[in-house]
């Protein structure tokens, strides 16, 4: 059977900036993608159906016929033993919105002539880009429950102090914690392929640390948090997914946040998350070109792919910072950032491709990957159609 995980464009445009470089099934929620989800629950690998100027990178399966799925969905056990069940021509709603359907990529434009299958157990969905920090603290349970279920953690070391249920500390291979703290009464706390816990973390559940990725010294992690794969973070995090291969090495605070990859934030780098007078925070929307209201009381920055923030810089609540932008200087910047833009609170300048791809080889070469031709397509496309 194939799979096909489909970006509807309303759900892609509300994910701005991080899907400018993504399709909607790329996002990290929990331990893993959405695709990834995906991928382990149907027991084998899902294609993409997204934006034209990504499909390079991410391809659809040439086939007349499949299963199309809403990739803004997070599956279960019941969601895909519901979706493998249908037959040709069939479509599972739920709430009277289509989940998946079975037959062609355009019966999704022509729902009526689908049959029917209601679906009436509970859809986690994402809608809007905070639903990423909202969501995660059941993402990472979730996660955790799919990928340990059945298997024995590494041995957790005599130097580390647990508050709560041990057996709620899972270390996959080569990975390592010592002299730290780590709470679980609020969630389990997963340490993946070769990540380490410096001395003097304090961490609470649901954590989950990514591959490769380090909490440096005295790091305090307040859940529900996701560091992906590839990350330094040191300082004071909660409730906040960072994608991979982005850094926060050093103090500062990340609240309610959500960065996209190869993101740095300089040292001493804030991030306000509550507003003085304790009301809703707004967040730039760009399906309405405008700041729109959040109903949240705690939400911080949004950060797309390549964008850094230099040594002392100050977030104000509800800060949304496109691609390939870099921040700096004295004061609040604004609050809503677009794609290219270097500068800060005195005003902005454009940053010109050649130089981002010239500091992006750098990067990733430091990573031991390479900056190929189809990152660099995505790019330009991006500073073509939306700066």
């Amino acid at each position: 059977m194939n799979f096909v995980l489909c970006d509807e464009d309303l759900h892609w445009k509300n994910f701005l900036p991080l899907t400018f470089t993504r399709p909607v099934s790329e996002i990290r929620i929990g331990i893993l993608t959405l695709k990834q989800k995906w991928d382990k629950y149907l027991g084998q690998e899902c294609s993409y159906h997204t934006q034209a100027y990504l499909s390079e990178k991410f391809p659809m399966h040439t086939f007349s016929e499949g299963v199309f799925i809403q990739s803004s969905v997070l599956p279960d056990v019941k969601l895909c033993q519901s979706i493998l069940a249908l037959k040709q021509g069939e479509g599972l709603f739920a709430n009277g919105r289509l989940i998946a359907w079975c037959g062609q990529l355009d019966n999704q434009k022509k729902a009526t002539t689908l049959k029917t299958i209601s679906y009436t157990e509970k859809v986690v969905e994402l809608n809007q880009v905070w639903d990423i920090f909202q969501k995660n603290a059941e993402a990472i349970t979730n996660d955790c429950d799919l990928i340990c279920q059945g298997r024995t953690s590494q041995k957790l070391s005599d130097t580390v102090t647990v508050i709560g249920d041990k057996n709620l500390v899972f270390l996959e291979e080569g990975a390592k914690a010592e002299a730290c703290v780590l709470n679980t009464t609020a969630g389990p706390i997963y340490l993946g392929i070769g990540s380490e816990i410096m001395e003097g973390c304090a961490v609470r559940g649901p954590f989950a640390l990514g591959e490769q990725s380090t909490l440096k010294l005295g790091t305090k992690v307040y859940g529900a948090t996701t560091i992906g794969p590839h990350c330094k973070v040191g300082g004071e995090i909660s409730n906040s997914v960072i994608f991979g291969y982005s850094n926060k090495a050093h103090d500062g605070f990340l609240g309610n946040s959500v960065l996209g990859e190869w993101c740095n934030l300089g040292a001493d780098t804030n991030t306000s998350n509550l507003k003085n007078n304790y009301g809703h925070v707004k967040l730039f929307n760009y399906t309405h070109n405008k700041q729109i209201d959040t109903g949240l009381q705690f939400c911080g920055l949004i950060m797309g792919d390549h964008s850094k923030s230099g040594i002392n810089t100050m977030f104000n609540t509800g800060t949304v910072v496109g691609i390939a932008s870099n921040i700096y200087g004295g004061g609040f910047p604004a609050t809503a950032i677009a794609n290219f833009s270097w500068g800060g609170s005195e005003g902005f300048e454009n940053y010109h491709l050649d130089k981002l791809f010239e500091t992006a080889e750098k990067v990733y070469e430091r990573r031991g990957m390479k900056f190929d031709e189809k990152e660099k397509k995505i790019l330009t496309a991006v500073k073509k159609f939306y700066s």
